[in-house]
């Protein structure tokens, strides 16, 4: 595999995809579809985006094609289009889905304010 230092047409077309991923109700359907395949009724109800902008966003999806189609009856299926969307998908939830969650202490925030409060050796007794 090669790096995106490597060429511009690749960082160009990587960069191009990013954006469709870079709205937030696109981001929320999804997110909704890493659960499986759903209908539009499903993804409005468990999304709240409303129509029409749920329609909007689906076809924006399709045309980038991080999902695929499947049409049964009257009802149109959605899902994602492969294992590098998913994968894409679950990396920013990784990544950003704690944001706004209070910061939890990390050892060297328990350590500091360790220090502060009780000198060496509070912090000899953390470690």
């Amino acid at each position: 595999m090669r790096g995106l230092y490597e060429s511009r047409d690749a960082a160009a077309v990587a960069a191009e995809k990013i954006k469709v991923f870079a709205q937030p109700q696109r981001l929320m359907i999804l997110s909704c579809l890493l659960q499986g395949e759903r209908n539009v009724g499903e993804i409005d109800a468990i999304t709240g985006i409303g129509q029409p902008a749920l329609s909007q966003q689906l076809g924006e999806l399709r045309r980038a094609d991080l999902v695929q189609t499947r049409k049964e009856a009257k009802q149109v299926w959605y899902a994602l289009a492969d294992e590098g969307v998913a994968t894409c998908v679950r990396n920013i939830e990784a990544i950003f889905a704690g944001v706004g969650a209070p910061e939890l202490p990390t050892p060297k925030m328990i350590a500091t304010s360790s220090l502060d409060r009780q000198g060496v050796a509070g912090f000899a007794q953390i470690l």
